[in-house]
């Protein structure tokens, strides 16, 4: 299989994952806290991989820990708290839909930051995507008065971290293998994860109930798959293709995060889909342009 067929491949298995990693997440937070969440899906992915891929760390060298410590920390540290905040507060399926601005944030601050070539038409593409982005919020605030869109912004600071993340793979560990990145992202935020946990009351309060149980088993699931393993296929896909066709999973990630939404008894409005269609016209215009 060629480099065009596996980043294809790599594009549309990570869309039906991190599509589905949405309800997990809602489903999670029924038993835990969004802090405990953020910190146990780490904590588990962690174990995961230095389990299975300790050996990959030999081919880490000094010049990457830098690297890989930013990359950790923007790349899943802090979205994995902000999303959990997120979810916590609105719908799985409109978090989902605001995602779709990490290609947007990939292209600015690649070029802006890291010396990447973008022209200018894509701006274009990106205002257009701004435009659905607003009216996705202000739609969701009147329809459902009892969600807090501030918490959107945590997903937009998100995207801005993922965007940052793509890049320095791309710019600064071309050459690392891309288990031994994740390898070495997790072996950095065991610890961190682990205090951060300590910090809460998860370890004086748990009770071994199903709903608990549930949500440790779907936290479970969310480490495994949508993090450690998702993470090696999304590094392995930044360095065969390019940051902004890497981030364009996230106009993907919607119908799946929307399909499993609906399932549970979420809702969308006409104007909400409009604004979801828009955000992801955006992102098409913006790869298009390339």
């Amino acid at each position: 299989m060629n480099n065009h067929q596996q980043k294809w491949l790599y594009l549309t298995l990570l869309s039906i994952v991190w599509g589905s990693s949405f309800i997990l997440i809602k489903k999670a937070l029924l038993g835990v806290s969004p802090v405990q969440l953020g910190a146990l899906r780490m904590i588990f992915t962690s174990i995961f991989v230095l389990f299975f891929a300790f050996p990959s760390l030999k081919k880490i060298q000094k010049k990457h820990w830098k690297y890989l410590f930013y990359t950790a920390l923007s790349g899943t540290f802090i979205p994995g708290f902000l999303f959990a905040f997120a979810i916590s507060n609105i719908d799985s399926s409109i978090v989902s839909i605001l995602n779709s601005l990490t290609p947007f944030n990939t292209l600015i601050f690649g070029a802006l930051v890291f010396g990447f070539a973008f022209k200018k038409k894509q701006f274009v593409g990106i205002l257009i995507g701004l435009l659905g982005t607003l009216i996705l919020i202000l739609k969701g605030a009147n329809l459902h008065p009892n969600q807090n869109y501030w918490y959107a912004l945590l997903i937009i600071i998100a995207s801005v971290g993922y965007a940052f993340n793509a890049n320095l793979v791309k710019k600064y560990l071309f050459d690392l293998d891309a288990l031994a990145i994740t390898t070495g992202n997790f072996l950095l935020l065991f610890i961190p994860a682990m205090i951060v946990l300590c910090f809460t009351d998860f370890f004086t309060s748990f009770e071994v109930t199903q709903t608990k149980l549930m949500s440790l088993g779907y936290i479970g699931i969310l480490s495994i798959v949508g993090t450690g393993i998702a993470k090696t296929i999304y590094n392995k896909l930044v360095q065969i293709s390019d940051p902004i066709f890497s981030a364009s999973v996230t106009y993907l990630i919607p119908m799946v995060a929307i399909f499993w939404g609906i399932l549970d008894g979420e809702t969308l409005s006409l104007v909400q889909v409009l604004g979801g269609v828009i955000i992801l016209l955006g992102v098409f215009l913006v790869n298009k342009s390339k």
